[in-house]
């Protein structure tokens, strides 16, 4: 990996405890409704706990799933949210009364995977090899061939007229509105996860040899960046599509994909954790990044080309599990593996 070591430049503290909050339990997800007003988390023993956003407040309890609770995903009008776990099922859970809405069949005996659609009227759920396509009311729409192997990630573009999933052999490209893929971007690995660029340019994936890839959508053509310490996990997108931000590592690494893209560049490295990174987090309009890590270190970054720094950071008593921005950007959501919950403000 070609790199820049930067140091980043240190300024004054940034953030404001709002309050805390612990659920006994190994965190699993963690999502703000897009409202700002409740705070969603689940735990590995299943339940998942409704929070209200401003006092920390337990608004309900749901079950959740039998087992563990694997990915949660709330519709665009923050009454529903969706779950997926290990036992075999989909469900919808109404956030106003706490009540289940709707449970359906996965398609294996663990799902993976869930994610709404952008505008709310499809819900995608992966489970094994299985790909299923709901919507808002859990009917099914319909079942996709199966995939070529076990269905790592999925990710839907930021207008919500196609979907991603990653895999084994790459990516592949649906279109709600057909029965069969769109497209295949191929590549003899194992994708791990994957990220569209908001402006929908590029497709990265963190791939299992320790490398990121980027996928022109126009064109199919692809750029690989190796030589990261760890497979890597970690992707994130500033909201402008210029920065990607990259784990696999202690260090963070900022690709600048402005002009011709990233290719033959050099990129940013962030150094702060003394351990790996587990999560990456811009803003959704604007250019904080937050980095988490197993030294359970919190940090704030402000993203510039020339002189990044770190506005802020916090170390918390276990390995950060999860990290989520409130919609509005002004607050951030931690999680750490001993089930502590903390929100944040962060001043500008």
């Amino acid at each position: 990996m070609r790199q820049r070591k930067r140091k980043a430049r240190r300024v004054k503290p940034a953030l404001e405890a709002k309050w805390r909050a612990n659920i006994d339990d190994h965190p699993i997800g963690l999502a703000w409704s897009p409202d700002s007003k409740t705070v969603a988390i689940a735990g590995v023993s299943g339940p998942i706990t409704l929070f209200n956003a401003a006092d920390g407040l337990v608004l309900h309890k749901l079950p959740g799933h039998a087992l563990d609770t694997m990915s949660i995903s709330w519709h665009k009008d923050s009454r529903l949210l969706a779950s997926v776990g290990q036992d075999g099922k989909v469900r919808l859970w109404d956030a106003e009364t706490g009540a289940q809405r709707a449970e359906m069949a996965g398609g294996s005996s663990w799902v993976e995977r869930v994610a709404f659609s952008p505008l709310g009227e499809y819900l995608v759920s992966a489970a094994g090899r299985k790909l299923r396509l709901w919507n808002s009311c859990g009917e099914l729409i319909r079942e996709y061939p199966d995939a070529n192997s076990t269905i790592a990630d999925i990710k839907w573009r930021r207008d919500g007229r196609q979907f991603a999933i990653s895999a084994y052999n790459g990516v592949v490209l649906y279109d709600p509105e057909e029965a069969e893929p769109l497209r295949r971007f191929e590549w003899q690995g194992s994708s791990l996860t994957l990220e569209w660029s908001p402006d929908s340019k590029y497709i990265a994936t963190g791939d299992q040899d320790s490398t990121v890839h980027f996928w022109i959508t126009e064109t199919g053509n692809d750029l690989q960046m190796w030589g990261y310490e760890t497979k890597v996990l970690e992707l994130a997108w500033s909201y402008n599509s210029r920065y990607l931000a990259t784990g696999g590592g202690t260090q963070a690494v900022i690709w600048d994909c402005s002009g011709k893209g990233p290719e033959n560049s050099k990129p940013i490295m962030l150094e702060g954790h003394q351990r790996l990174i587990k999560h990456l987090k811009f803003q959704r309009k604007g250019m904080l990044l937050a980095s988490g890590g197993n030294d359970g270190l919190l940090a704030i970054w402000k993203i510039r080309k020339n002189n990044s720094a770190m506005l802020a950071d916090a170390v918390f008593k276990a390995p950060i599990a999860s990290l989520a921005w409130s919609p509005d950007d002004r607050c951030i959501a931690v999680s750490d593996e001993s089930g502590t919950l903390s929100i944040a403000a962060v001043r500008r």
